[in-house]
């Protein structure tokens, strides 16, 4: 039997929410082999207010990782945190030099709970470095604005905008996270393959269990092309197994509520996305 190989270049979440531990779990509930190249450990210090600590891994151990993972000829990747402009630099190279197509970059620059982007620089390195080799962005409203250099977005207009300069920077698909910050009755993403935007919607769920939720959407789309999706029915897919994930979110600790990874293969599998252009 052979796999699909699918790699997360990312930082490791101890809580196992978000992460590779989040990238991992989903690219098992796809059928694919996952794999990892570890940028940071994230832990969060209980006796601190649950203050999010990063510990950055050397880039000569990432890089060691990133030659023995892309050996084994990868069907896709993503990114999710990635430590320094080092990094960037390493999985741009490693892109451009086994010539991947399917690379999905989650463009990650806060923890949850946090509000201030972690790396300015790291994010400035992605954009110019790995935006114009992704087959496909996600990030989330804050991301968006970041990338896009628009500030704060709250409506949908303000996120087609924002697809747009996104879309100019090179990368050839663009979805954007509405979440509940976006002045809307229901749970909207809006993807952008610089033709037409198509609003992809679900009932919003009044949860606070969502940890990992943005990269638990985009590891199912990295795992839904390297099983061979076109675009546009990845991120569909992914929409869905989202949903579930966070429907039936759960309480780990006082601080964090992760999404179920497994939720959508095993409970609840007949999820609704109205697509609307």
């Amino acid at each position: 039997m052979s796999l699909k190989k699918t790699l997360t270049l990312a930082g490791s979440d101890t809580s196992g929410g978000s992460g590779i531990q989040a990238d991992l779990k989903t690219f098992q509930e796809h059928g694919t082999y996952g794999m990892t190249s570890l940028t940071c450990i994230v832990a969060m210090d209980p006796e601190a207010g649950w203050k999010h600590n990063v510990f950055p891994i050397d880039s000569a151990a990432v890089e060691a990782q990133l030659k023995c993972a892309f050996s084994t000829k990868l069907d896709a990747m993503k990114t999710g945190m990635l430590g320094s402009v080092e990094i960037v630099e390493l999985g741009a190279k490693y892109i451009d030099k086994y010539q991947l197509k399917n690379v999905i970059i989650d463009p990650v620059m806060i923890c949850k709970g946090e509000d201030e982007v972690l790396l300015p620089e790291t994010v400035d390195a992605a954009r110019e470095l790995l935006l114009p080799k992704a087959i496909i962005t996600t990030p989330n409203l804050f991301e968006a604005g970041q990338l896009s250099q628009l500030g704060t977005l709250r409506t949908i207009d303000d996120m087609k905008n924002a697809a747009q300069k996104i879309y100019d920077l090179g990368t050839k698909n663009v979805v954007i996270k509405g979440g509940r910050a976006l002045q809307h009755d229901k749970a909207v993403d809006l993807f952008y393959d610089g033709d037409s935007f198509v609003l992809l919607e679900t009932e919003k769920l009044e949860t606070s269990y969502n940890h990992g939720a943005g990269c638990t959407f985009a590891a199912a789309i990295t795992a839904n092309l390297a099983n061979g999706e076109a675009i546009f029915d990845a991120v569909l897919h992914a929409k869905k197994f989202t949903t579930a994930a966070i429907a039936h979110g759960w309480k780990l600790n006082e601080f964090v509520g992760p999404v179920m990874h497994g939720a959508f293969n095993r409970f609840q599998n007949n999820i609704s996305v109205v697509a609307s252009k």
